[in-house]
């Protein structure tokens, strides 16, 4: 009989794909789970990769990515944000953000090593701490603000063995941006303890107020103790192409680059040429979502808010939407198990993303509008039958 790992037991399959599979039970689901955008990439895009593909490039890249693509990066980040990031020895081509995250993490945490994540938080930061042989340190203080967290909190969490602090910002599923003062906050904190700041960056695509994103690195002295991770998943609806990024220290996306060869050698080449398209200024390829899902967002809440029962605020940025279900006494995992089987709604339990957030649903207006009507026609329903 094979033996498991230990490491491989506190992996836990999350919430979000555990209703996401029950709802293939039911042919006419009204699917709110996963962030997976309906919008399709633009054209040229598209063409881009086919054009790859019947080119032959369906190859090997160098591990860190193709440097074409990197050099793409590193002018993106340029034009967009003013920041300069080597493509030669600064810059790691990922399957995703996601093998970014993990390839980081793995990069530089021991065993016992503690990594803090403020709740709430996306599901798959504590499961790759734990693959890492880390302890994921959660604050998570239903004290706190709600859909935040305390910065007081975040200092009182550091020990000897805290080597980092996970944050993401506009968050998933919270869909708040991280006020500027806790940024500075999380870099003065960073600083003083010699701290690595994560910062996962790939909802910043899609904020809905005019005031433009400003990352962590801007403040001084953090460009050195800070990892950017960001992917074409939101901002070009590339969600399968599976192309994500890395921007850190030299140092560490050699390590990383070391890894990735023995992970999964490199991404996708077909897929590493689109994002050269995708990225390269010729046209906005993504100008378009923003006004997409600000529709989608303004229909899901005036629909919510005139439910009686549940409450929401507009999200700040992302498309979700946390809905407040504490009137019906139920908990998240309750409340998203009943609606699924009563009316064919699938929406994820708020404990996925911390214990503070068991009173909300997470809404992912992330399907087209018409079923964003008839899923709050069949929530009202469900409500009513309460």
């Amino acid at each position: 009989m094979i033996q498991l790992s230990e490491i491989s037991q506190l992996v836990k399959p999350s919430l979000t794909r555990k209703l996401f599979n029950m709802a293939k039970q039911f042919d006419d689901v009204i699917d709110f789970t996963l962030g997976d955008p309906d919008v399709q990439p633009h054209q040229a895009i598209k063409d881009a990769g086919c054009a790859a593909i019947q080119a032959g490039k369906t190859r090997y890249s160098q591990n860190a990515g193709l440097l074409p693509l990197r050099q793409t990066i590193s002018d993106y980040y340029q034009r967009k944000e003013g920041y300069l990031y080597h493509p030669d020895n600064e810059i790691i081509v990922t399957v995703g953000a996601m093998e970014g995250l993990y390839l980081s993490l793995l990069s530089m945490i021991n065993p016992g090593d503690e990594v803090i994540i403020p709740a709430p938080y996306y599901v798959n930061y504590v499961q790759m701490v734990y693959m890492c042989h880390g302890i994921p340190v959660v604050i998570d203080n239903p004290n706190a603000e709600p859909l935040s967290f305390n910065i007081e909190d975040v200092e009182a969490a550091i020990t000897p063995k805290t080597k980092a602090i996970i944050i993401n910002t506009p968050a998933n599923p919270s869909a708040k941006l991280i006020p500027w003062n806790k940024v500075e906050a999380i870099a003065d904190i960073a600083k003083k303890h010699d701290l690595v700041v994560i910062s996962d960056e790939v909802y910043k695509c899609l904020i809905y107020g005019e005031e433009p994103f400003k990352s962590i690195v801007a403040i001084d002295g953090m460009r050195e103790r800070t990892v950017l991770v960001n992917s074409l998943s939101k901002e070009f609806c590339m969600t399968g192409w599976r192309i994500g990024y890395v921007l850190a220290p030299e140092e560490l996306i050699a390590t990383m680059t070391k890894l990735q060869e023995n992970v999964c050698a490199c991404a996708p080449l077909p897929s590493q040429y689109a994002a050269i398209e995708a990225l390269s200024g010729k046209d906005d390829y993504s100008s378009h979502m923003v006004e997409t899902f600000r529709s989608r967002r303004d229909l899901l809440v005036q629909g919510i808010q005139s439910i009686s029962g549940l409450s929401c605020n507009a999200p700040e940025a992302t498309f979700y939407l946390m809905v407040d279900i504490s009137s019906t006494g139920m908990t998240s995992e309750q409340f998203a198990i009943e609606l699924l089987k009563a009316v064919h709604v699938a929406l994820v339990p708020g404990i996925t993303y911390g214990n503070s957030c068991d009173k909300y649903v997470r809404i992912a207006f992330t399907i087209e509008e018409d079923k964003i009507k008839e899923g709050i026609r069949r929530i009202h329903n469900f409500m009513t039958s309460l």
